[in-house]
């Protein structure tokens, strides 16, 4: 969901509490976009949690991964599908890399914390994938 939306949906929760139940509804409005905030918290902490298990920058396909990841898709998606958390390779674009054990390597930029694009190397390829040590 874009932020600025979210946004502007609890501002018009806030709005429409306090025009029907005055205090009462407003009190109600933030009690509900507080608990929404917090599920969003915990999925994030949860995706990190399993993260936080896994080998950094490994992963169990690259090319299942190369098939699943999306133009747009946020960080914390990538990491749901990857369960770790991946070895940055460069700061400026952001750059991550996941390697699997057949040597098939991801590497993913990042634009604004979301997939800008992505490519895969195989080593078959004749591009050597970097392995981390």
């Amino acid at each position: 969901m874009n932020p600025y939306f979210g946004w502007a949906l609890a501002a018009a929760m806030v709005a429409v509490g306090w025009h029907s139940y005055g205090w009462q509804g407003v009190l109600f409005a933030v009690t509900v976009v507080v608990f929404w905030l917090l599920l969003q918290f915990n999925r994030a902490l949860r995706a990190m949690k399993k993260a936080a298990d896994a080998p950094v920058g490994r992963v169990d396909s690259a090319v299942m991964l190369n098939a699943k990841l999306e133009a747009g898709m946020p960080m914390l998606k990538v990491i749901g599908l990857t369960r770790s958390l991946g070895r940055k390779v460069a700061a400026e674009p952001e750059t991550w890399a996941w390697a699997d054990d057949g040597g098939s390597e991801v590497t993913v930029e990042l634009s604004g914390g979301k997939v800008k694009q992505w490519r895969l190397a195989r080593p078959g390829d004749g591009v050597s994938p970097s392995v981390a040590p």
